[in-house]
């Protein structure tokens, strides 16, 4: 493992200013209906507003993602959020930068402000309660006691509902621009990367990444990773979509970088919601040295291959490892 360099101190610094939270992604589809049924059979809390559907967690009133309608699937923006007092100084780093601030899109209002990032997408950096963990929250690692049965009977098994939104991973045709941009204009820092791949996370505590990027000839939306509480959720969640008729995916397994365990799902536009558990947690007052890994590490530590599918950008019409 080699460590990048230039590696900025964490908010033991007080000058280091940073976005808390990636509040909300916003996916533009060309079938509402179909992401109804998709992320409500998923476990999310499916909300309608309009022409919008909000993504919730059951038991929590924010809104970790929207879907709007669109003539194809494509990421319409992410929104990130900060504290009151770093806001001017997020816009002012960010116009420094040589980034042009543009109006917010029609139909979302904001007391923040606008950009693109180098592929064109939108972004929006915004005054909101932190919602990114302020701890790692493991799940309950405990076998049942000799003479029990552990396991419910498949037709009792619980429901699975995430509990909040972990990251979203992005295409894009450069990774080492789009580390320097989201570094310099929202303070992420560079958690671990290969030649293909890389994750970012929160100055404030986050999980390992909460944005990360992946390579392509064109940029896209890959997956919204959702956190549940244990494996055995991780498990049901997939057998249960499986029976809903999304049999495609990929899992189970367990990543290196990041460490959680996982399963992904494909979506009716091919890219994937994931459910994921135990991911690693940095903490604000942290130094995590970033490493530069080789490709097999890049996917996971165990489980099965990942299929061709997996790997493609269908906006893009490229495959992510070409």
């Amino acid at each position: 493992m080699t460590a990048i360099r230039g590696y900025v101190p964490p908010t033991a610094d007080e000058a280091a200013v940073g976005i808390h939270s990636l509040d909300q992604f916003v996916l533009a589809v060309p079938d509402l209906k179909a992401a109804q049924r998709f992320y409500a059979n998923f476990g999310l809390d499916v909300r309608e507003s309009g022409n919008t559907l909000g993504l919730a967690a059951f038991g929590h009133k924010h809104r970790w993602g929207s879907v709007v309608e669109g003539g194809a699937k494509r990421l319409h923006h992410l929104s990130f959020g900060c504290y009151a007092q770093d806001l001017p100084k997020l816009r002012a780093r960010t116009e420094s930068n040589g980034v042009e601030l543009i109006d917010p899109p029609a139909g979302f209002e904001s007391n923040g402000f606008w950009f693109r990032n180098p592929d064109g997408i939108m972004v929006e950096v915004k005054v909101a309660p932190k919602v990114s963990p302020d701890r790692k929250v493991a799940g309950p690692w405990v076998s049942c006691p000799e003479g029990v049965a552990s396991a419910p009977l498949r037709s009792k098994a619980w429901v699975v509902h995430p509990r909040r939104l972990s990251h979203v991973l992005c295409f894009t045709p450069d990774i080492d621009r789009a580390i320097a941009f989201h570094a310099a204009t929202l303070g992420l820092r560079l958690s671990d990367r290969s030649d293909f791949v890389a994750f970012m996370h929160g100055i404030h505590g986050s999980d390992h990444h909460l944005l990360a990027f992946a390579k392509s000839d064109a940029p896209g939306f890959h997956h919204c990773s959702w956190d549940v509480a244990s494996i055995d959720d991780i498990g049901i969640g997939a057998a249960h979509m499986a029976d809903k008729g999304y049999t495609k995916g990929w899992g189970l397994g367990r990543h290196v970088l990041g460490s959680n365990y996982f399963h992904y799902v494909r979506d009716p536009w091919g890219s994937f919601a994931e459910y994921s558990c135990d991911i690693d947690y940095i903490p604000k007052s942290q130094q995590w040295v970033a490493g530069n890994h080789a490709p097999e590490d890049s996917l996971s530590l165990w489980g099965p291959a990942p299929p061709d599918y997996f790997i493609a950008n269908h906006e893009g019409a490229t495959e992510l490892l070409a």
